[in-house]
């Protein structure tokens, strides 16, 4: 059943991934991530209520900080996903679990262990492969000429990583999951009307308003469901089957986009999918678990 919960979650972000793609059209990137914040806030508000879990937390400046990290990912994966096949703005989103392990390597390097970085080869060997999998699954892209959209994407997994981090900070402390992810959709709100001030809001027009109401309640269910795929399961099984949203987004955007990805790009993502699997066991016992990411 707790495979189950991450499965379906992968479902539910992938979902969204489609409405964005479709709202992006008649919204720009700022006023996805205010309604997706601003609805998530509802929902996990009353989550909050209806399970007993005070509002109120001891460490505020820590969820800034994660908030902080947490929406910049959140909008460059959003622009990302507008001006990118959905496969591919999913799979370079997902490239957060090859970066973890990246600044685990540094990590280890800036503190001088040598020789534990030197015990932490299969782990480099990992990084490099996933990299060669970005390499061939942008080639395609920038063939394109999107080549903005594609490092946008890539740093969307970047940044993702650093929410990882974070949020393994936050449970360490004890920090309840539905307060820590109310306190990300109140940044996500925040962020979004402070740049929306800065950019304006595009017309609403109907029926075009009808795709910002699902992008923020898939996004709650999904990160409900990853929350209590990680709380109840397997940290090492739950974490290798988020790379289900590839396999969803490339479906997805195959049935109702039509894209049709060059068999370098799926050597790709097979590439990068099988590196953050490798990786994630590799690190299992040297890096806590996070309870839930940053959509």
């Amino acid at each position: 059943m707790q495979a189950s919960w991450m499965i379906l979650a992968s479902l539910f972000f992938s979902m969204m991934g489609v409405c964005i793609k479709y709202a992006s059209a008649h919204f720009h990137t700022f006023e996805l991530v205010f309604f997706r914040g601003l609805i998530g806030v509802v929902f996990m508000a009353s989550l909050c209520r209806v399970q007993g879990v005070p509002l109120r937390t001891p460490i505020p400046m820590l969820h800034i900080w994660r908030s902080v990290v947490g929406v910049t990912s959140l909008a460059a994966w959003f622009y990302a996903i507008g001006h990118l096949p959905l496969a591919t703005a999913m799979t370079l989103n997902y490239m957060s679990g090859i970066w973890v392990a990246v600044f685990l390597v540094g990590s280890t390097l800036v503190m001088g262990s040598l020789q534990a970085a030197t015990r932490q080869g299969p782990i480099v060997l990992t990084v490099i492969a996933g990299f060669g999998g970005v390499i061939l699954l942008l080639r395609p892209t920038l063939e394109e000429d999107q080549l903005f959209a594609g490092i946008i994407g890539l740093l969307s997994g970047l940044i993702a990583a650093l929410a990882y981090i974070q949020v393994a900070a936050l449970g360490r402390l004890n920090e309840p999951e539905v307060r820590t992810v109310f306190y990300f959709s109140v940044g996500t709100t925040v962020v979004g009307a402070v740049l929306m001030l800065v950019t304006g809001m595009s017309p609403w027009v109907w029926p075009s308003l009808l795709w910002l109401l699902p992008v923020g309640v898939l996004a709650a269910l999904g990160q409900l469901c990853m929350t209590k795929a990680y709380s109840r399961g397997s940290t090492l099984v739950v974490a290798n089957l988020q790379y289900s949203g590839i396999v969803f987004g490339a479906l997805f955007g195959w049935m109702l986009f039509a894209e049709q990805i060059p068999l370098m790009g799926w050597l790709g993502m097979a590439l990068i999918m099988a590196s953050g699997i490798a990786s994630t066991i590799l690190r299992n016992r040297t890096l806590p678990r996070a309870p839930a990411k940053n959509h």
